[in-house]
């Protein structure tokens, strides 16, 4: 039996399936959108070579993965009646983690979102109808908790149907949750709720770069309109996939609900602003709270224009409250189960800005070697 996991070619779902795989011997079924077996695996070794090389990959692929070329937003995932029939029966709990992140597009969230959740909880009732579901984990996120202003948030107290919210992802993913609860009342339910996921402790390579692009550039600028001592939440994607794969395996999590996060150990401007300077050899910048309304006002102006600067400001535009809130969430839950914590922020940030810039913000992919063969389900 094996684990359906959506979203592997996904960043988080890429390092979640790697993290399976590597660290826990599973077998996994895996749903990749493409025209035919080729495009599916090698769309499945793009988004896994920054965790392995071909040869484990390959081996991995004969051995321990099961591809299903569908859409998740497809009626049984546009798959024939055999294939979704076999996707039921070998498989035995769902990692569920794809998502449309584009908080610019409301289409897009509930078309995939809630379209694609309907379709994947529709799975998740027939494999419990025929053979039991051990367990069904959805990847959400904090954004759930809605517009919030110097909180502290904890997982009971993030849903508030009456508090409005940031954009169309945070609000089509709080539906989600309440879909899942909805609809899989007795199933065993593990709900993640991740912060802003930015690089990987380990090394500095990476294939995510929205963030990163905004990030980099409110790190050149030597005014930034923000508050010094407020806090930014963010949490290293090693840390969260780690946290999924081993709570979804586990046989009995301590909860039903985790806000994969850093918590009150979040680090504020002045420490990785510090951090920075420090690692080039410069002066911090210096920070003038006042500046926050014009700054916005701006970058709503130019998120309106064509080229660079506008696509920049559109960026700008999406993550600016997530950088504004000043909300925290608690994360002693699941540093608790792990017995460990995220790894500060601080720690990693140069690596990832030092590679980002140099490779102009793109990875260099490897392409399917010309003498390995491949299959597919």
């Amino acid at each position: 039996m094996a684990i359906f996991l959506t979203g592997s070619t996904g960043y988080i779902g890429a390092h979640v399936a790697a993290n399976l795989l590597r660290d826990h011997g599973v077998a996994l079924n895996v749903l990749v959108r493409s025209r035919d077996p080729r495009e599916a695996e090698s769309r499945l070794w793009q988004a896994l070579q920054l965790h392995m090389k071909f040869p484990q990959f390959h081996e991995f692929l004969q051995t321990r993965v099961r591809v299903f070329r569908g859409d998740l937003t497809e009626p049984a995932f546009g798959l024939q009646r055999d294939e979704y029939d076999r996707l039921i029966h070998t498989t035995d709990s769902v990692i569920h983690c794809a998502a449309s992140l584009n908080r610019k597009s409301e289409k897009s969230c509930l078309n995939v979102n809630l379209r694609g959740t309907l379709e994947v909880l529709t799975l998740a009732r027939h494999i419990e109808h025929y053979h039991g579901l051990r367990r069904f984990s959805e990847v959400s996120t904090v954004a759930v908790a809605g517009k919030r202003q110097n909180e502290v948030v904890t997982e009971d107290r993030s849903v508030d149907w009456e508090r409005s919210d940031y954009d169309p992802y945070a609000r089509t993913k709080k539906f989600c949750e309440h879909m899942t609860h909805m609809l899989l009342p007795e199933t065993p339910k593990t709900i993640f709720r991740p912060s802003i996921v930015l690089g990987d402790s380990r090394y500095p390579e990476t294939t995510q770069f929205d963030m990163v692009k905004a990030f980099v550039f409110l790190a050149g600028l030597p005014v930034l309109p923000f508050r010094a001592t407020d806090r930014v939440d963010i949490v290293n994607v090693d840390f969260v996939a780690d946290a999924i794969a081993t709570l979804h395996q586990k046989d009995r999590p301590d909860h039903e609900i985790y806000h994969l996060s850093s918590g009150t150990q979040s680090q504020t401007f002045r420490e990785i602003t510090r951090a920075l300077a420090s690692a080039q050899n410069k002066r911090p910048p210096v920070f003038v709270p006042a500046g926050e309304r014009p700054f916005s006002g701006a970058v709503n102006f130019l998120s309106n224009r064509k080229g660079a600067m506008g696509k920049g400001a559109s960026l700008l535009k999406v993550f600016m409250p997530y950088l504004v809130w000043n909300t925290v969430f608690d994360n002693q839950r699941v540093t608790h189960e792990l017995g460990k914590k995220p790894a500060p922020f601080s720690q990693y940030c140069y690596p990832l800005l030092k590679f980002s810039r140099e490779n102009n913000f793109s990875y260099r992919y490897q392409p399917w070697p010309a003498t390995a063969g491949g299959h597919a389900a």
